[in-house]
């Protein structure tokens, strides 16, 4: 018999999916129960191929715009990203019925951006160009409202109306080291800039974050669980670079294992970004086993117990299956 070399995993907690996704994924699955398929969804719900193909195989159509859209009646729900306010508009003017799964942590941002606007503030949006919910933040407001910057670089090139009356912003999935610096360089060239009263990168966000800077040092090599265009997913590659393990990677799954980067590891650090589901980590550390003789480490920053409520009108509805269930079951 084969002699596996031995290999200890790190695993971060907390990891994988957040409040947020969590929510988003069950507004699709809850309003394919109460609707039938299929489903619109505009953009991937979350972005993670094995979550959108889960729900594609269950029933829910994926587009990228209301214009692929027939007038056919059917249920409509916009991403957890967040969307511009012309979105709805065009849902409404077509009289779609739509269901909104933004985070409620990207909506705050969104409120806040409109009342620092209502008070004659310019607002500057700290965020990939190009993200789905940097398009969503910045549609909120008229269209030059909001400038968007992403390096210290760009705050140092960037010039505003008046630079006395401006406010700050900022995506929720970025690298919280990279926002506060952004954050530091914009009070010092406009110290009259308001900020947030808490700050817009999300707990899910800086508790992964967090993990990773503890286990980095620690790691031979680190694997990050997410897809490719998942914003919090590619910053935890960053943070662990960053935090002292060069030989860091981000794969979808356990098919893209990149085998070469574990010779000569002994310790391996493991995690997913916010939109990935466990079933993906198990998958990795199942293959994993494979080949190693693997022990598993458990190395835990913080406890998450936050969960956010899907539209009452899809609660109402499991409400009304499950006195239908506990009818049935005492008939």
């Amino acid at each position: 018999m084969t002699q596996h070399p031995s290999l200890k995993i790190l695993l971060c907690a907390p990891r994988g999916f957040c409040a947020g996704v969590d929510r988003a994924i069950q507004i699709v699955e809850k309003s394919l129960e109460k609707y039938g398929a299929p489903v619109y969804v505009r953009h991937e719900i979350v972005h993670n191929k094995y979550v959108v193909e889960d729900l594609r195989a269950k029933g829910a159509l994926f587009v990228e715009e209301l214009s692929e859209i027939p007038d056919d009646g059917r249920p409509v729900i916009f991403s957890a990203h967040g969307v511009p306010k012309s979105v709805p508009h065009e849902a409404r003017t077509r009289e779609m019925f739509y269901i909104d799964a933004t985070c409620p942590l990207v909506t705050k941002v969104h409120n806040e951006a409109e009342r620092h606007h209502k008070m004659g503030l310019t607002i500057i949006l700290i965020g990939h160009a190009g993200h789905p919910e940097v398009v969503g933040t910045m549609g909120q407001l008229p269209e030059g409202s909001v400038y968007l910057v992403e390096t210290v670089d760009d705050v140092e090139k960037l010039e505003v109306p008046d630079p006395t009356r401006l406010a700050h912003c900022s995506q929720t999935t970025l690298s919280v080291d990279d926002t506060s610096a952004v954050v530091a360089a914009l009070r010092r060239k406009f110290p009259a800039i308001v900020g947030p009263n808490k700050e817009d990168v999300c707990y899910a966000t800086t508790n992964r974050q967090l993990a990773v800077k503890e286990i980095a040092p620690q790691s031979d090599a680190v694997f990050v669980i997410g897809s490719p265009n998942s914003s919090n997913s590619n910053r935890l590659v960053e943070v662990a670079k960053v935090y002292g393990c060069s030989n860091a990677h981000l794969l979808q799954d356990d098919h893209n294992i990149p085998w070469e980067s574990l010779q000569n590891v002994q310790t391996l650090g493991l995690t997913a970004g916010a939109s990935a589901p466990d079933i993906l980590i198990e998958n990795v550390i199942t293959a994993l086993r494979q080949r190693y003789d693997v022990t598993v480490e458990e190395v835990v920053l913080a406890k998450e117990n936050i969960t956010f409520n899907i539209p009452r009108l899809l609660r109402d509805a499991e409400m009304k299956a499950e006195k239908l269930d506990i009818s049935a079951s005492e008939g």
